[in-house]
Order: structure tokens, then C-alpha cells, then sequence
């Protein structure tokens, strides 16, 4: 009995030692810090600290589908389903300088399994005012409605341009690159420069801007006009556009103007009504203006199914003298993010 004792108690000594000296030899070392995605409040809503940098970055964009139509609007049919899928990386940092900014803009646009097409839509630098890179132009502004056509072939440019920016004024200018050919004027051709310049101004209850846009190469003008005012239970806006010839920037018809009523019936829903006239919608062979005047007249309904999702009905017509008008417009659906 008492070498089974003794047997025992040596036993439970070793194994008592034993597992004292395995665990210190698997013992782990202390595990690094966490470091965790931080918010970042100096920028607004939506941006993050990258981490282990002082860097703030946002990520948004949004997902659209619509039904446009219209005739002919695909091949002989009068209908087409067309998509969008769009991202925006957004950095800025804290310089002595102000606020340095990189915006990257990735589109791709789908109308069926054959035109399908990726490009940047921006890419740019931003600090102190001044930007330079692939960016929407001052002349891409346009009304809230779908009704207006205010602007010539591609709105974005690799341009350079300097914005002061005041409390209720700004002023701007930008050095444009008209990358792409357009042959509506003899001997124009690609890469060639535009200059731009605006002015804003917004007392609260009334904004307004005044746009010109010049074109280098075929030497042509063209100016812009823009007023906004709060009108009952909703907002006016008025515009008009004179060019002086065929020129990158406006050249749909030698002058025109238009109205619209932006008309919010409650937090979901908002009517907008709008109607534009033009002059001269044809260009001769010299690229003067010449040919018939038209008009278009529409409607376009907003509706915000939930946050972040809405969805857009257009219909407008379109009528030019001499000729057949036509009913066209889109159905749209968007997610944002």
C-alpha cells in the first residue's frame, strides 16, 4: 500500500513538472496592436483615415439602369435597355496650402452585349484652387430637368483651370484640351484648345452664372447664361446660349432659351416641367448657322423610392420645322452609395 502510495505521488509530482515546463515553452509572444479604420471628420461625411497615414479617403457612386426610347432608338426598334456602373475614389490631406485633393472616376456604360465601354471619367490633382487633370468642364452644369440641351460634344477635358471660391461668389477659368475631331467647320481637326471662363453668384434665394467658352481652332465663341430663383413652392430656373459659329463647346443651333419648374411635391416626389426653343439648328458648309429652328417640351418626375434609390421618368418631345416630331425619353433606376 504504501508503494502504490509512493508510486502515485511521484506520478503526479513529473506530471505536475512536466506540464510547468511545457507550457513556458509554448508560451506567445504579445500580439501586435490593431490598428483600426479610423473616421475622419476634417473632410465631411464618408471619409476614412487610410490606415497609417493621415490620408482621408471616400468611396461612392452609384449603379443606374434605364429603359430609353424613341424612334429608332436601337436599329429599327424604338426602345433600348442601357446600364451604368460608376465609382469615385476621393484622397485628401492637410497641407500648408489647403486642401490636397485626387479624385479617380472609373465609368462603364452597357447598352447590350456589344457596346460595352470603360473609361475614366476623372482623374485629377486639386489644392489651392487649382486643378489639373481629366475633370468635368463648366460646361457640363445643366438644369435639374431633362428638357435643356446646353452644351456641345464631350463635357470632359484634360484641362487646366483655377477656381476662387467666396462665400456667395466665384470666379473661374480653364485651359481645355479638345482631344476629339468633329467635323463641322472645315480644317478643324483634334487636340486643340478651348478656354472657359465663369462667374457664380448666389444671394440665397437667387443664383445665377455667367459661362463663354472660346475655341481656338475654329475660331468661334460661345456664351452662356443661367438664373435660378425660389418661385412659390418651388424653383425657376431660366437659361439661354448664343454661339457666334460652330465651335467645341455649343454648336446645336446659333442661339436658343429655355425654362424650366422644378416642382418638389414632397420629400419624395419632385415635377419638372421645362420647355427650350432653338435657332437655326443647321450648319452650312463653312459651319455658319443655317437651316430650320425647333423646340422641345417635357416633363421629368423624380421619385426617392428609399434612401439611396430613386428612380427618374422623362418624356419630352421634340419638334423641328418641316419635319416629324418625335416622342422620346428614358425610365430610369439608381442606387447610390
Amino acid at each position: 500500500m504504501k508503494s502504490a502510495l509512493l508510486i502515485l505521488g511521484i506520478s503526479s509530482a513529473l506530471g505536475t513538472a512536466g506540464g510547468a515546463s511545457a507550457a513556458e515553452a509554448t508560451l506567445a509572444a504579445e500580439p501586435e496592436a490593431v490598428e483600426y479604420v479610423r473616421t475622419c471628420d476634417a473632410f465631411g461625411a464618408g471619409y476614412f483615415h487610410i490606415p497609417g497615414t493621415e490620408t482621408c479617403l471616400s468611396v461612392g457612386g452609384y449603379v443606374r439602369t434605364e429603359v430609353r426610347f424613341g424612334r429608332n432608338r436601337s436599329g429599327r426598334s424604338d426602345y433600348s435597355f442601357w446600364s451604368r456602373a460608376q465609382t469615385t475614389f476621393s484622397a485628401k490631406s492637410d497641407t500648408e496650402f489647403g486642401a490636397l485633393t485626387g479624385v479617380i472616376t472609373l465609368r462603364a456604360n452597357a447598352e447590350n452585349a456589344t457596346t460595352n465601354t470603360t473609361i475614366l471619367q476623372e482623374g485629377f490633382v486639386d489644392i489651392a484652387g487649382l486643378r489639373a487633370g481629366m475633370q468635368y468642364s463648366f460646361w457640363d452644369d445643366s438644369p435639374s430637368g431633362d428638357t435643356d440641351v446646353v452644351s456641345s460634344n464631350s463635357t470632359i477635358h484634360n484641362s487646366l483651370r483655377y477656381v476662387y471660391a467666396g462665400s456667395s461668389f466665384s470666379a473661374g477659368i480653364s485651359l481645355d484640351e479638345l482631344e476629339e475631331r468633329y467635323d463641322t467647320k472645315p480644317g478643324e481637326g483634334p487636340n486643340n484648345m478651348g478656354i472657359a471662363a465663369q462667374l457664380f453668384a448666389d444671394t440665397g434665394k437667387v443664383s445665377g452664372y455667367l459661362l463663354a467658352g472660346y475655341d481656338t481652332d475654329t475660331r468661334e465663341a460661345a456664351v452662356r447664361a443661367f438664373l435660378y430663383a425660389d418661385v412659390g413652392p418651388g424653383e425657376l430656373g431660366v437659361y439661354g446660349v448664343w454661339a457666334s459659329g460652330a465651335n467645341y463647346y455649343y454648336e446645336e443651333s446659333e442661339w436658343t432659351v429655355g425654362a424650366q419648374y422644378a416642382l418638389k411635391l414632397n420629400e419624395k416626389i419632385s415635377i419638372t416641367p421645362g420647355y427650350q426653343f432653338f435657332s437655326k439648328t443647321a450648319l452650312d458648309s463653312s459651319g455658319e448657322f443655317d437651316g430650320p429652328n425647333a423646340w422641345k417640351a417635357g416633363v421629368t418626375a423624380d421619385f426617392k423610392i428609399v434612401k439611396n434609390m430613386a428612380a427618374k421618368l422623362s418624356v419630352q418631345y421634340y419638334d423641328v420645322d418641316n419635319a416629324d416630331g418625335q416622342l422620346l425619353g428614358f425610365l430610369r433606376l439608381q442606387r447610390t452609395f
